[in-house]
């Protein structure tokens, strides 16, 4: 209930990326974790082609989120949230509609610019209607994103039982779905210029080395998030011969996640500065795979997955408040689109070790993935410990004291 008057709080644009956030999640993963076996069993592709046709889809959307983030600054985030959600309509819906190379890879372009237009977007939009709660909006946006990662695989998994065309068409009418309430629901704003080049918002922003540094102190946790769909299942699927026992790891997860998300972040709020938080919280994230390395079985895996939920819990909605903080209002959209560019890549690699600790330590040293987490989990805390402790962080807000957001909107 608290919760619920939480959401009841703020304006009506954030209660619709809220729930935007929601369908997302929910179409993308009721939709991409099935792709690769769609490619190869339904339609025989060879394993080279799809590894193409999927890196074309991630690289399209890493790689463009710069594009996205500086269109939410020169023509509002508005109409590009709107965009991104029509493009992946239309690219969802080729791959079910679509089963030639050239149809396939246009689906994975589309459905990665529409990633790379809508995420900063929405995050900036976000940010600049959320006001001095800004760390409550992102929990919350947290706390709909984790539950429609658990909708979206248990939703394709049924759908699959018909066939993959049905849970293409399915994913891509929820975006539909998504684009319409955008265009009748979102207000728009007015972009700002900013005075400069679209050149010259990069090199500004690019010029910002406490932001970059701290872009980079960033790749533990997304690094180790992303290890919730990789080593967490996998360590879950070897501790019980059961493929069903990667479901557990994100129910513990969205269950802790729709129970404490906004009492820690409310909690936290008020008990010291942002950066204390944010180190804390990737302390948690790394310590959480001390469990597995150290013990067998399903119980380790589940309190890692646990701890590591936590982790994110208590960093990630101020990591989310503090990006706008580093420049000016008029490139908060920038900010945030070299922000997930930079950790983006810095993550990929990240993640190419953890792999490669997965293949190495296979045979004759279980521990290695999981040490190798862990490490990058602490070694992010000390990297943002080292911000904090010079300063280079933006300051905390300031405590409320405005009216409700709800009022400030209006005014």
């Amino acid at each position: 209930m608290k919760t619920w008057h939480e959401i009841r709080r703020f304006p009506l644009a954030v209660r619709l990326l809220l729930v935007n956030q929601l369908g997302v999640n929910t179409g993308f993963y009721l939709l991409i974790p099935y792709l690769a076996t769609h490619l190869t069993e339904n339609l025989g592709l060879s394993a080279a082609v799809v590894g193409v046709v999927l890196g074309v889809r991630n690289l399209s959307q890493q790689g463009l989120f710069i594009i996205g983030g500086s269109a939410s600054d020169r023509l509002g985030a508005r109409g590009v949230i709107i965009a991104g959600c029509a493009l992946r309509t239309l690219g969802f819906a080729l791959f079910a509609l679509g089963d030639g190379l050239a149809v396939l890879l246009a689906a994975s372009v589309l459905s990665g610019v529409a990633g790379a237009l809508f995420n900063p977007a929405v995050r900036a939009y976000l940010a600049q209607e959320a006001g001095e709660r800004r760390a409550e909006a992102f929990a919350l946006f947290n706390v709909f994103a984790t539950t429609g990662a658990l909708v979206g695989p248990l939703l394709g998994s049924a759908l699959l039982l018909v066939d993959f065309r049905t849970s293409a068409l399915t994913a891509a009418g929820i975006f539909a779905v998504l684009t319409v309430a955008q265009a009748l629901v979102l207000p728009a704003r007015r972009a700002e210029p900013s005075g400069t080049g679209l050149l010259g918002d990069w090199r500004e922003v690019l010029g910002n080395r406490a932001f970059l540094a701290f872009a980079l102190a960033m790749v533990g946790m997304f690094t180790l998030e992303n290890q919730l769909y990789l080593l967490l299942p996998d360590g879950a699927r070897d501790a019980t011969g059961w493929d069903g026992a990667a479901g557990l790891v994100f129910l513990v997860g969205t269950v802790a996640n729709l129970a404490l998300q906004l009492r820690i972040t409310r909690s936290l709020k008020i008990r010291g500065s942002r950066g204390r938080w944010i180190v804390v919280g990737l302390t948690v994230m790394g310590l959480a795979f001390l469990p597995p390395a150290l013990l067998p079985g399903l119980v380790p895996v589940l309190a890692g997955a646990l701890l590591l939920y936590t982790g994110v819990m208590v960093a990630q909605p101020f990591v989310m408040e503090l990006i706008p903080g580093f420049g000016r209002p008029g490139l908060t959209g920038t900010y945030f689109g070299i922000f997930y560019v930079v950790s983006g890549v810095a993550a990929a690699v990240g993640n190419a070790a953890v792999g490669w600790a997965m293949d190495t330590g296979e045979q004759s040293a279980a521990w290695l993935p999981w040490a190798c987490c862990a490490l990058f989990g602490l070694a992010s805390a000390l990297g943002v410990a080292w911000l904090h402790r010079r300063g280079a962080l933006p300051a905390s807000p300031a405590p409320e004291t405005a009216a409700p957001v709800g009022e400030r909107s209006r005014a």
